[in-house]
C-alpha cells in the first residue's frame, strides 16, 4: 500500500483511510478527439475531523460570517509516500449530516490544466490590455493606406476586404464613383479607404493573454503558453491574423460619438533661451525650479478662430485636470494658474461637438525663475504655440473596442481544434502548447514531423519515453474493444454564411473548406461504408471561414493580382459572422488598385496585402500549407495544389489510425511502480510483450498503486 497526502493551500487534510482516491488522465482520447484542456479529476469523501472543519471553516453552518467560500477552487497539491506527485486545485462540493453534525466534506480535485478556463472565465478578448500606442490609430485615409503595406513584424495591418461595397476591375472603365479598382489618374474611383479595417495578428492576442493573467495583476497563477507552436518562426500560425469587424458594416466606436476630442500640438518654445521644454505635446517644467522661490506666476490660452462651433478647452497637469473652460465660441482667451509644478507634465485638450479650425493656439507662461537658492532671480515669460489646428471629425480605431466579441476562451479553443493542438502543465508552471501531430516542413522547418508523440529538438525533456511494462501487467484479465466509436467524422467551420462562402455551399453541396472523412475522405476513391455505428462526430471550429476572390480584367479576361474578401451575406447586404481568421500576404509590384481617399482624392496601390486561405500563393517554390480542411480549389491559383490542408498536416496520421481497422482499444490492469507513476508522461508509450501502445487514458488507485489502463495498438 502507498500512502497518500493531501494538501489545500499548504495544509495536510485529513483521510478516510479507506476511501479509493483515484485519478484519470488523458491528453488527447479516441473517444472525444475535440475534446482539449483535458486533465485528470476525482470527486471523492473526506472526513469532517477538527482539522478538516478548520479547513473548510465549518461550511454548513451558514451563519459564519466570512466562512469558506467553495465559489473560489484552492490550491492544492498530491503526494505519494510524501513525496510530490500531482498539483490542482480543489472545489468543495458539499457536505453530508448525520443527526444535524457534519460527517463528511464532498470535494473534487483538478488537475492544472483546468485551470485555464478557471483563469478565463468568460473573458471576451476586447477585455486584453492592449496598452500600447500602437493599438491605438486614428481611423483616417491616410493610415488606412499606410497600414495595407504594413506587415513583417507588423501588429496591426489593412486587407484587402470590404464590409459593404463589392469591387471589380476593369481597365477600360473610367467612370467615376464606381468601385472599379482599376487606377486611372483624375478620377475617384475605386476602392474608398472606410471600406477598409484594420486586422491582428494572433500572436499579438496570445502575448496580450499572457500580459494580463499574472499574479502580479491579482490572478492566482501566470498563464505562460511554451513556444513551441506558438512563435514567431512558424508561419503557419504566426502568419495569421484576425479581421477587426465587431459589427457589420462601417467602423463605429463603441459607443455613440456626441464629440470630438484632440490634444493640441504645440512648437517649440519661444524665445530659444526657454526655461520650459516641449516633449511630444506635453509642455515641461524643469527640475531646476525646485530651488525656491522659483514659480509659474500666471499662465494665458488663447484660441484663434472664426469659427461660431463651441468648443471647450481641458487643461491637465500630470494627468489630472486642473482648468476646465466653460464652453466658448470665438477667439477667445483662458487664464489659469498653478504654481509649484517642477517636474509636471502640463497638456491642452479641445472638446467641439463638430470640426473647427483654429488659425493659432497660443499659451503664454510669466514667472519667477532662481536657478540656485540664495542667488538673485529673474523673471521670464515664455511662450508655446500652433500655427494652426484643426480639430477634425476622426476618431482612434481602438483594438479593444474593435476586436469581434468572443471570449477568449472560445478563440484559444478554435486554435487548438484547427491544429490539433495538445496543452499540459511543466514542472514549471507553462502551458505547453504542442500540436498532436505536425506533418508540414513550414511548422518546425525542414525537419518537419515533429509533434507530441515524435522525438522533440525543442524540448528534449517532453520528448516520449517507451516503458517496458510487461511484468506489472496483470495477465489474468484484460479486453481488447472497438476503437472506433462514430462511423464518420466531420470537420469545418461554424462560420460560413458570407456572400461568396455561401455561393460555393450551394454550388457544390458541401460547405466551403469542410471535410468529411470515414475511412477516407468524401469524393477520394477507396471510402468504406461504415455503418456499424450511425453517430457522426463533428469538429467545428468557432471561426468565418471566407471564400476570396481573385479579381479578372472585365476588359480582356486577364488575371490581376488583386485578391479581395467580402463581408456581406447571400444578400449582399453587410455581414458580421464569427471571427474572421486569414493568412496575410503583402506584395509590392503588384496591379495598382485605386484607394479613394475623399471626394476629390485618388490614389494609386502597387503594394498592398490581400487576405488568403493559403500561406502563400506558389505552391511550386513555396509551402502549399493553407487552413481548409479540404482540399478545395484555390482562389489565387485556381487549383488544387495547396495540398497541405489543416486535415492532413494536423488530424490526419491520427484520425486515420482510429479509422484502421487494425486499431483497437486495449485495457489491461497494472502495478506501476512509483518510478513510472511519477516520471511516465502522456506521450510516452508502454510496450507489453514486444507490442507498443499509444496510451489513451490511465486511471490510478493512488492508495493500492494498481491503474487501469487503456492503450490503443500502433498501426
Amino acid at each position: 500500500m502507498q500512502e497518500l497526502q493531501l494538501y489545500i493551500e499548504g495544509t495536510r487534510i485529513d483521510l478516510f483511510k479507506d476511501e479509493t482516491v483515484s485519478l484519470t488522465q488523458t491528453i488527447q482520447n479516441v473517444k472525444d478527439v475535440a475534446k482539449i484542456f483535458t486533465s485528470f479529476t476525482k470527486t471523492f469523501t473526506i472526513p469532517a475531523s477538527s482539522t478538516n472543519n478548520k479547513i473548510f471553516k465549518h461550511y454548513y453552518n451558514f451563519d459564519i460570517v466570512n466562512g469558506f467560500d467553495a465559489r473560489i477552487k484552492k490550491d492544492s497539491s498530491l503526494e505519494l509516500n510524501s513525496i510530490p506527485y500531482k498539483t490542482g486545485r480543489i472545489r468543495l462540493e458539499g457536505v453530508a449530516l448525520k443527526n444535524g453534525i457534519a460527517y463528511t466534506y464532498k470535494i473534487t480535485f483538478f488537475g492544472n490544466t483546468v485551470e485555464l478556463p478557471d483563469i478565463l472565465g468568460e473573458d471576451r478578448l476586447s477585455s486584453l490590455l492592449f496598452s500600447s500606442s500602437a493599438y491605438s490609430i486614428p481611423y483616417s485615409a491616410a493610415n488606412i493606406s499606410l497600414y495595407m503595406g504594413a506587415i513583417g513584424n507588423s501588429k496591426l495591418i489593412v486587407p484587402l476586404i470590404t464590409h459593404t461595397d463589392s469591387l471589380y476591375y476593369n481597365s477600360s472603365e473610367n467612370v467615376a464613383g464606381t468601385n472599379n479598382v482599376s487606377y486611372n489618374a483624375g478620377t475617384v474611383k475605386g476602392v474608398v479607404w472606410n471600406q477598409l479595417k484594420f486586422a491582428l495578428r494572433l500572436y499579438e492576442i496570445i502575448l496580450e493573454i499572457e500580459l494580463k493573467y499574472t499574479i502580479a495583476e491579482g490572478y492566482s497563477s501566470n498563464i505562460l503558453f511554451s513556444r513551441d507552436f506558438f512563435n514567431v518562426s512558424n508561419p503557419a500560425f504566426y502568419n495569421l491574423y484576425m479581421w477587426l469587424h465587431r459589427k457589420s458594416g462601417a467602423v463605429q466606436p463603441s459607443q455613440q460619438v456626441s464629440s470630438i476630442t484632440s490634444q493640441v500640438i504645440f512648437a517649440a518654445p519661444s524665445p530659444a533661451n526657454t526655461i520650459l521644454i516641449l516633449q511630444g505635446n506635453t509642455v515641461i517644467t524643469p527640475a531646476a525650479m525646485l530651488a525656491f522661490p522659483s514659480r509659474i506666476f500666471d499662465n494665458e490660452i488663447t484660441f484663434t478662430t472664426t469659427s461660431s462651433v463651441p468648443y471647450v478647452v481641458t487643461i491637465t497637469l500630470n494627468g489630472n485636470v486642473v482648468f476646465q473652460s466653460t464652453s466658448a465660441s470665438g477667439t477667445r482667451s483662458f487664464n489659469n494658474s498653478f504654481n509649484e509644478v517642477a517636474n509636471a507634465g502640463m497638456t491642452v485638450s479641445v472638446t467641439a461637438a463638430s470640426t473647427i479650425s483654429f488659425s493659432n493656439v497660443e499659451w503664454e507662461f510669466n514667472g519667477y525663475y532662481q536657478p540656485l537658492q540664495n542667488q538673485g532671480g529673474t523673471s521670464y515669460t515664455d511662450t508655446v504655440s500652433t500655427t494652426s489646428f484643426s480639430l477634425t471629425n476622426t476618431f482612434d480605431f481602438l483594438v479593444s473596442e474593435q476586436i469581434p466579441d468572443v471570449s477568449i476562451m472560445s478563440f484559444l479553443t478554435g486554435l487548438f481544434k484547427m491544429f490539433s493542438l495538445v496543452a499540459y502543465v511543466d514542472k514549471n508552471g507553462t502551458i505547453v502548447v504542442r500540436p498532436l501531430e505536425a506533418t508540414s516542413a513550414s511548422v518546425y522547418g525542414a525537419a518537419g514531423n515533429l509533434s507530441y508523440y515524435t522525438d522533440s529538438d525543442i524540448n528534449s525533456n517532453d520528448a516520449p519515453v517507451n516503458y517496458n511494462v510487461s511484468s506489472f501487467v496483470d495477465t489474468t484479465k484484460s479486453s481488447v474493444n472497438v476503437a472506433l466509436p462514430y462511423n464518420e467524422i466531420v470537420y469545418g467551420y461554424e462560420g460560413t454564411g458570407s456572400f461568396l462562402a455561401k455561393q460555393h455551399n450551394q454550388l457544390s453541396g458541401s460547405n466551403w473548406g469542410a471535410l468529411s472523412y470515414s475511412g477516407s475522405p468524401t469524393g477520394q476513391s477507396g471510402g468504406v461504408n461504415l455503418n456499424a455505428s450511425t453517430e457522426i462526430y463533428k469538429v467545428l471550429i468557432p471561426f468565418e471561414h471566407f471564400k476570396y476572390e481573385r479579381l479578372i480584367n472585365v476588359s480582356n479576361g486577364s488575371n490581376t493580382t488583386i485578391q479581395w474578401g467580402w463581408s456581406v451575406n447571400e444578400n449582399q447586404q453587410p455581414y458580421i459572422g464569427k471571427p474572421l481568421i486569414f493568412y496575410a500576404i503583402y506584395r509590392t509590384g503588384l496591379t495598382p488598385i485605386s484607394l479613394v481617399l475623399s471626394g476629390s482624392s485618388v490614389q494609386s496601390k502597387t503594394f498592398y496585402t490581400i487576405p488568403s486561405n493559403a500561406l502563400n500563393i506558389n505552391p511550386v517554390y513555396q509551402s502549399k500549407d493553407n487552413i481548409n480542411f479540404n482540399n478545395e480549389i484555390n482562389e489565387y491559383t485556381n487549383t488544387n495544389e495547396f495540398t497541405n490542408t489543416l486535415f492532413k498536416v494536423y488530424h490526419s496520421e491520427y484520425i486515420i489510425d482510429v479509422f484502421n481497422t487494425r486499431r483497437r482499444i486495449t485495457q489491461v490492469s497494472a502495478y506501476l511502480p512509483l518510478r513510472i507513476l511519477f516520471d511516465f508522461k502522456l506521450n510516452d508509450t508502454f510496450e507489453i510483450n514486444s507490442q507498443r501502445y499509444i496510451i489513451n487514458s490511465i486511471t490510478t488507485n493512488l492508495q493500492n498503486g494498481k491503474s487501469s489502463i487503456e492503450l490503443l495498438n500502433e498501426v
